[in-house]
């Protein structure tokens, strides 16, 4: 018997995973915040005896050094994978025994294309491949995408993406389990995906890797790539040195008169409450990104790295949450904390700021009319499948160096969501624009009256 246990990273759409016997297990691609891989395999009452990474990651710091220097594991890394600290180097076609009394091994299958040195896993019990886990290469329904090393090379690893997936097809029966890190709203997928639980046999069926021929798939694979979020350039070097231990120690407390400083000096005041609660009363200057949202994913995004980040929450929990989820793409730690509500973050005599939320039906009233504009934050992926006539578009992501390029009037932000717009409005505001936040659901546009144009 075997067990495999998932521990989820949802706001980076990741998955790592704990799987093994009674006795030892192997943990795959484990995040920064070893705690919980190890707590899961403590709940589960077994030795971690290996760990074991697919690839250099691009989109999160790795927990696999730290884990193995906890847990006394030996630590497994493709052999083709440059990094500058002791490993077991892995090669295709290599085992290593996970427990022996189960009959589980854990068998290394080169599977290039996210990655050039990209390996798979194929965990066999007594011989027979039950479960394979396979990283950036095969997803539920998609690839990893092959643009994350050098474009050069970005052609050439979308068909050894092809190949891998054909070769895992091949070589793993078709009720094999595929358990990948990346694909549940991870940008390191190529494309989105729906559906968490998939075999060999049901991608065989669905996944454009395996249905359709090499050149018409490496087409449609290049041609849907979307934007590659900024904080990756930095996520490969810290992963191929080997990260530092992390540290989750609450932050120094900051008070009124410290966090106007630190923004007077052109430091990041982050607001980590919803977006409603934001926009009726919130620090003048601060940003809002939700603790509930894709906190890491954004702030990594758009902070110009390195730059000291202040985060106020409105509990120690919410705080603790983000800072678990900003070490894992190594915005290591806050410079001040604080904790409540603006009625404390604001200085003596000075009021909290606040914007207006609205609906597209509201902004359907408006517009079109002089000194009203609309501004579109969605990725152009996004944008192509439909935007508001006469919108202006410049991704959230871009924002905060495009600022100038928003025209005067009022500026109604959207996204398709909410979230996204929530953080555009809070930059616009910082920066003393009049800003109304479209909350709502881009599929209510049209309903709403607005013209809707495809590009």
């Amino acid at each position: 018997m075997f067990f495999v246990d998932t521990i989820e990273v949802p706001g980076l759409g990741n998955r790592s995973y704990l799987a093994g016997g009674e006795r030892t297990a192997v943990a795959v691609d484990p995040p920064r915040d070893v705690d919980r891989v190890i707590a899961a395999a403590a709940r589960r009452g077994v030795r971690i005896s290996q760990v074991v990474e697919t690839h250099v990651h691009n989109d999160y710091v790795t927990g696999g050094p730290e884990l193995a220097r906890l847990t006394g594991a030996a630590y497994l890394v493709p052999a083709g994978a440059r990094v500058s600290f002791a490993r077991v180097p892995v090669h295709d076609g290599d085992r290593a025994e996970i427990d022996a009394e189960a009959g589980l091994t854990l068998r290394a299958l080169a599977t290039p294309g996210h990655t050039p040195h990209h390996t798979s896993y194929a965990l066999e019990e007594n011989g027979t491949a039950v479960v394979v886990f396979t990283g950036g290469s095969l997803l539920v329904g998609t690839v990893g995408r092959p643009d994350l090393v050098e474009p050069r090379l970005t052609e050439h690893l979308a068909r050894a993406q092809h190949a891998s997936a054909h070769r895992l097809a091949a070589e793993l029966p078709d009720g094999t389990a595929v358990l990948p890190t990346h694909g549940f709203g991870s940008f390191c997928s190529s494309s989105h995906a729906e559906g968490g639980d998939t075999t060999i046999g049901k991608e065989k069926a669905s996944n454009d890797a395996l249905t359709r021929d090499v050149d018409d798939f490496v087409a449609g694979l290049l041609a849907g790539l979307d934007d590659i979020p900024a904080y990756y350039t930095h996520m490969g070097p810290a992963n191929a040195a080997g990260p530092a231990p992390l540290d989750l120690t609450p932050p120094a407390v900051a008070d009124a008169e410290e966090i106007a400083v630190r923004l007077a000096v052109g430091e990041w005041v982050v607001d980590l409450r919803n977006r409603v609660a934001f926009a009726a009363g919130h620090v003048s200057g601060s940003f809002n990104f939700e603790a509930e949202g894709q906190l890491a994913t954004y702030l990594a995004w758009l902070i110009p790295w390195g730059k000291p980040v202040t985060l106020l929450a409105e509990s120690p929990e919410q705080l603790a949450t983000a800072q678990r989820e900003l070490v894992r793409v190594g915005i290591d730690r806050p410079a001040a904390a604080a904790i409540g509500d603006p009625g404390g973050w604001v200085r003596e005599g000075a009021e909290p700021a606040s914007f207006r939320r609205a609906a597209f039906a509201d902004l359907a009233g408006r517009h079109p009319a002089e000194g009203v504009v609309v501004l579109d934050v969605r990725r152009s992926s996004e944008r192509a499948g439909g935007y508001i006539e006469g919108s202006v578009h410049i991704p959230v992501h871009a924002l905060h160096r495009r600022l100038d390029e928003v025209p005067a009037g009022q500026v109604w932000v959207h996204c398709a969501g909410g979230m996204r717009a929530a953080i555009a409005a809070s930059l616009l505001d910082a920066a003393g624009r009049e800003v109304v936040a479209v909350d709502d659901s881009f599929d209510a546009a049209e309903k709403a009256g607005l013209t809707v144009r495809t590009a």
